[in-house]
């Protein structure tokens, strides 16, 4: 199993996908609360690591081709996101690593999340994520 931070990563990189395909093709704006739940500031008023770590997620897969978006809010959301071609194409296609259940790869990332099982979650996100460089 991968480290902690890790499968956070693959948690909130699925949720977000599946946020913004649920609202696709439409712009939103994506809180990190959303997807990582309520922060816990520091005595600072700085984010906690956990929704740093989310936030950067968000920024990992703008950066990575999967979405884009206008701005920043703060460290708190991204205005008018909204999933690539890259990613779209790529969520709405069959999985290559389950080739006996062919259903589309938002499908599985749905079904792991709902199942709550982190190795599942990370199986689909691995095989998304290597399937993607088919698609760019």
């Amino acid at each position: 199993m991968s480290e902690l931070h890790i499968v956070d990563f693959y948690k909130d990189a699925s949720k977000i996908l599946l946020q913004l395909y649920r609202n696709f093709p439409k712009k939103i704006t994506i809180l990190v609360e959303d997807i990582a739940g309520p922060d816990t500031p520091d005595e600072f008023g700085l984010a906690g690591e956990r929704h740093q770590a989310c936030f950067g997620a968000m920024i990992w897969l703008a950066e990575a081709g999967y979405l884009s978006y206008a701005d920043t809010i703060r460290q708190e959301a991204l205005d008018q996101a909204i999933l690539s071609h890259k990613a779209f194409t790529l969520l709405t296609a069959a999985p290559t690593f389950d080739t006996d259940n062919p259903d589309s790869n938002i499908k599985h990332l749905r079904q792991a999340l709902k199942a709550g099982s982190s190795m599942q979650l990370e199986k689909n996100m691995k095989a998304l994520l290597a399937q993607a460089h088919n698609f760019s």
